[in-house]
């Protein structure tokens, strides 16, 4: 079976998945689910709102009501220099598809999903790096990223041809919680 594309505009493997597995939206266009018991039942939209899709939400937007910024990450060099991309609180994940929380659309050396992660605890107001499950690496300061190490300010990620300074806004001074 082929790739399919959900209503959110994510690519899925229809053969090992009757729904996307990225946020459970039915394919469009028409398309059937394998399996179907008739070949002209057509598919329905999967509930709106993320209780509703089963989608997890972060526990910073759970309290504040929304998924407030806690530091930045800004391209210094490659393709996407000047660019800043806003960091969230607990998981963000880097890559160059548009339903990554940092799209890094412009280098073409970044693994669609999930190259890297960079995380912020909000509970102990700090950041770490992660690698990602893409091929590339992912270097902080120049050394190789292979397990999880603490951001700090001005660190400097490489990640494909792109170099991203990274700032923090929350820490021992302010965090959103005090705030």
């Amino acid at each position: 079976m082929g790739m399919k594309r959900c209503e959110s505009g994510h690519y899925y493997d229809a053969g090992k998945h009757k729904l996307c597995p990225l946020c459970a939206a039915v394919p469009m266009d028409g398309d059937k689910i394998a399996g179907a018991a008739s070949p002209s039942v057509a598919l329905q939209s999967a509930p709106s709102g993320a209780a509703a899709a089963g989608k997890t939400v972060a526990v910073m937007k759970k309290e504040h009501g929304i998924d407030p910024v806690v530091g930045w990450l800004i391209a210094v060099k490659g393709p996407d220099r000047g660019t800043d991309f806003r960091i969230k609180g607990e998981k963000n994940f880097i890559g160059r598809a548009p339903t990554m929380d940092i799209c890094v659309a412009g280098d073409e050396t970044i693994s669609r999903e999930n190259h890297a992660i960079v995380s912020y605890n909000p509970k102990k107001h700090g950041f770490k790096i992660l690698p990602g499950e893409g091929r590339g690496l992912v270097y902080l300061n120049g050394e190789e990223v292979d397990a999880p190490l603490e951001l700090k300010e001005g660190d400097k990620i490489d990640l494909g041809q792109t170099s991203l300074m990274f700032l923090p806004l929350c820490g021992p001074k302010f965090s959103w919680e005090k705030a």
